[in-house]
């Protein structure tokens, strides 16, 4: 998915880290540090050789209980490094609730308005449609001032996405494009450490959205909850460790103070695997309850997938019946897809799938012919190749409708790694006429 900001595009299918530049006196963990002018450049200029794509530059602490500053001194504090950083050819984003900040900072050649209330002013949305930067769109409940003061929500992933799926619509209908919106879960906005763990163990729910999903736990009070550190400055590697599961449950921006520590940790993020399940013929089923029947062998093929080594079930779509596709005498079948993290290659994956397959008495005598179980290798991340026995991405794949639905669910837009959308074929061109069950 690709991330349009200013003259910058990042692909967010691979984590792209955004480094923290706190120009305020008053931060939760480096307040005063690189106020100065000097300070601020040169840690700039170190995390961008440390790995960082992107240099998120604030003049107003959002830390809980903070006090708000005017928007003159805000940008006073912050305009020269803006300048200077932009004129080195740096992506530069604005951290800012102020729509008059954003507006000199974009003019002064920033790429990015990250605004933790989330466009809620008119004004700031404005800015936005009058330029071509990326926008973060990050939910906060409440004010800085008092969003800690005792936060409730009913089911806390449901609302904030569905905050930040209308706060996208809105902005969308203002006439800025989707390809500039990126969202952020907001951790620590208005949240206790508990809500935000919740939420953050969830962020799959957040690519359902169809935009790229920033992830910012770094040093952040859940993280010293989570991993009881009290010192801030001390949480750097756990938060490392929360950067990479929130990269494997689908982000595809990194906020970070320390880049060394967070490019360190997501060294070890697995590739993402795209696996398409179906059956037809159920092992053990009532009359009239055969679908029911092929559910439950599905069910047992994705508990087995929970088995394999090196491996984590991320997310999986809902059920779709489906018509028979090119051998058309048979039952129907019911299919889904399950979006897996391994470090499993391809061929030793295939073998394994095969296992599972033979375990429920998968039979292949008949090409396309009916099964108790087919298990495919969908889309391998970073694969595109051709075999005798395995080819990647699965060529078939965006003409079979009872593929293409399930996958679109959970990964709305996906780019097959061949450079192929998902979508591309059109819906009424597909074979295996697919319907939600």
């Amino acid at each position: 998915m690709i991330w349009h900001c200013g003259t910058f595009d990042f692909d967010t299918s691979k984590p792209v880290i955004m480094g923290i530049l706190n120009m305020t006196p008053d931060s939760f963990s480096d307040g005063g540090e690189f106020a100065d002018f000097d300070a601020a450049v040169a840690h700039a200029e170190q995390m961008i050789a440390e790995g960082a794509a992107i240099i998120d530059v604030g003049g107003e602490s959002t830390r809980p209980g903070s006090a708000p500053v005017t928007p003159d001194e805000e940008w006073e504090r912050v305009a020269a490094a803006v300048k200077e950083l932009a004129a080195r050819g740096v992506c530069v984003s604005i951290d800012t609730r102020h729509a008059s900040v954003a507006e000199r900072a974009v003019a002064a050649g920033a790429s990015i308005i990250n605004d933790v209330s989330g466009f809620r002013d008119p004004a700031m949305v404005e800015v936005a449609r009058s330029c071509d930067a990326g926008c973060v769109v990050m939910h906060m409940k409440g004010e800085p001032a008092t969003m800690q003061d005792d936060p409730v929500y009913a089911d806390v992933v449901t609302e904030v996405r569905d905050y930040l799926r209308d706060r996208c619509v809105e902005l969308e209908a203002a006439g800025i494009a989707r390809e500039r919106l990126c969202v952020d879960p907001g951790p620590g906005f208005g949240k206790t450490p508990k809500q935000t763990i919740e939420l953050m163990r969830n962020l799959h729910e957040l690519v359902h959205l169809g935009y790229p999903v920033l992830a910012a736990p770094s040093r952040k009070s859940y993280v010293g909850y989570a991993y009881h550190i009290d010192d801030p400055k001390e949480r750097d590697v756990a938060s490392a460790a929360e950067a990479l599961l929130a990269c494997e449950l689908g982000a595809g921006v990194v906020r970070t103070h320390n880049v060394a520590k967070t490019a360190e940790g997501l060294a070890d993020l697995r590739p993402y695997v795209l696996l398409g399940l179906g059956a037809n013929v159920a092992l053990v089923a009532n009359p009239g309850e055969e679908t029911e029947g092929k559910i439950a062998q599905l069910n047992h093929a994705v508990g087995e997938l929970c088995m394999l080594p090196d491996s984590q079930i991320i997310d999986i779509a809902g059920f779709y019946g489906s018509k028979a596709a090119y051998l058309e005498d048979q039952d129907d079948f019911v299919n889904t897809v399950v979006l897996l993290r391994t470090g499993v290659p391809p061929r030793e994956l295939l073998d394994y799938l095969h296992a599972i397959e033979n375990s429920l008495g998968r039979v292949r005598e008949v090409e396309n012919g009916p099964r108790t179980l087919d298990i495919d290798i969908l889309d391998y991340q970073m694969y595109a190749f051709s075999t005798d026995d395995l080819t990647l991405p699965h060529p078939r794949v965006c003409e079979r409708d009872f593929v293409v639905k399930p996958l679109l669910e959970i990964l709305p837009g996906h780019v097959l790694a061949d450079g192929t959308p998902v979508d591309s074929v059109p819906e009424e061109k597909r074979v295996g006429r697919a319907w939600k069950l």
